[in-house]
């Protein structure tokens, strides 16, 4: 099969937000007065993103969730995405599995597939996505303020310890094994969440590279957009660790194995982000309107007035340790 039966048989599907999708030189889309257009893109590259044995199905889903999860930071409705893809050969197989997983989840967040690219080379996938948001009620990550709570969704970690149990770094159990497995290979975006956190959370990122790392950008971000150095925040083991108990378990008895999961490790797609005290409540009450689990696990606090000081200390009892932005970094 050439490129534009591969481009029929797999990656065309009928748009319903789109003025025009798949077969043409670039898509049409009309937009809504009142409301911003928001656009993420994301890469992934097999033996850096996954496994080059990984579940095909898995793959596309990913490809996809990971966008989303960047448009659910921002509070977007997604409408739209388009899929880049070089192949090293046209399996077919292995492209209905892929082009299953990737439609599968944009039918379930009612996203079309309007277009891409396809070409001959090593396995790499670059997905990018268009979302809507009324104007001026994106969140971003340069909200924060002192005094702000910070809350995470989910349980972070879960994707590192499926990466380490693929790895042989630690052997789980079964349940904790599907359910670090799942996290790793099939992530959920939290769109509805994002959604739903408009004019309550004061700043939101997605946790992709670290806990840390992540909350350490909106913590540069906010402080910039406030004209000073970057924000400090303190940091609550005891929340973390109850939501990680409360995903599954029984977890390794290795200490230094879940605090690196938890506080560096990438892949969870979870949604970190700051409030106001007084929306606690609100906060609060979107577990039961969005089903999704969310933890208070600490605060932002003022400036450090040192700027070579961690500006992130952990809190373990009566303990409180300066701790690095530990997350993964490609050129690092």
């Amino acid at each position: 099969m050439d490129e534009f039966d591969l481009i029929g048989r797999y990656f065309t599907r009928p748009p319903r937000h789109t003025a025009l999708g798949v077969g043409d030189d670039a898509a049409l889309i009309d937009t809504s007065p009142g409301f911003q257009t928001v656009v993420a893109t994301d890469m992934l590259v097999e033996g850096v993103h996954f496994f080059a044995d990984a579940d095909p199905r898995g793959i596309g889903h990913k490809s996809l969730a990971v966008n989303l999860s960047d448009l659910a930071a921002m509070g977007a409705l997604p409408r739209q995405a388009l899929l880049g893809i070089a192949l090293p050969a046209a399996d077919a197989d292995w492209l209905a599995a892929f082009s299953g997983g990737f439609a599968a989840l944009a039918a379930r967040h009612d996203v079309d597939w309007v277009g891409g690219d396809t070409t001959r080379g090593p396995l790499n996938l670059c997905v990018t996505v268009l979302g809507a948001v009324p104007r001026g009620a994106a969140l971003l990550r340069s909200g924060a303020r002192p005094g702000d709570e910070i809350w995470v969704s989910g349980a972070p970690g879960l994707a590192a310890l499926g990466l380490a149990q693929m790895r042989g770094d630690c052997t789980l159990g079964g349940a904790a094994r599907a359910a670090a497995l799942k996290r790793l290979h099939t992530p959920e975006p939290r769109v509805g969440l994002g959604i739903a956190l408009r004019g309550i959370a004061s700043a939101c990122i997605d946790v992709s590279d670290g806990l840390l790392a992540d909350l350490g950008h909106v913590l540069r971000a906010s402080g910039t957009a406030a004209g000073g150095s970057p924000l400090a925040a303190e940091v609550d083991w005891a929340p973390l660790a109850a939501a990680l108990a409360a995903a599954g378990g029984p977890w390794p008895d290795d200490a230094a194995l879940l605090r690196n999961a938890v506080l560096a490790g990438g892949d969870d797609y979870e949604l970190l982000f700051t409030a106001p005290p007084p929306r606690h409540a609100a906060v609060a009450g979107l577990v039961a309107q969005t089903g999704v689990p969310l933890s208070c696990i600490g605060r932002v606090d003022h400036a450090v007035p040192d700027a070579s000081a961690p500006p992130i200390h952990l809190i373990e009892g009566d303990r409180r340790t300066p701790v690095a932005n530990l997350g993964y970094r490609h050129f690092g």
